[in-house]
């Protein structure tokens, strides 16, 4: 699963999407095995995360910017 978690974590917003849909898919029409379900399952979660991850951060963008054009200027905290 680390090797997975690093390999999410150079993913692109749309990559990961796609790899989440992916895996949907692959749940929802059946005959998995339980382990499988439960690795599939845990991929899903990785990939959300990031997903919103990356959303947080565009979202903090965002609103840095349109501070500065509003003419105020309020610095998020760098989380990294």
């Amino acid at each position: 699963m680390d090797d997975y978690l690093e390999q999410v974590k150079v993913m692109s917003f749309e990559e990961s999407m796609d790899a989440l849909e992916g895996l949907v898919k692959r749940l929802e029409s059946g005959g998995i095995d339980l382990d499988e379900s439960l690795r599939i399952y845990e991929q899903a979660v990785a990939l959300r995360d990031h997903c919103r991850s990356i959303l947080e951060d565009g979202e903090r963008r965002i609103r840095k910017i349109m501070e500065t054009a509003d003419g105020v200027k309020e610095e998020d905290l760098d989380l990294e």
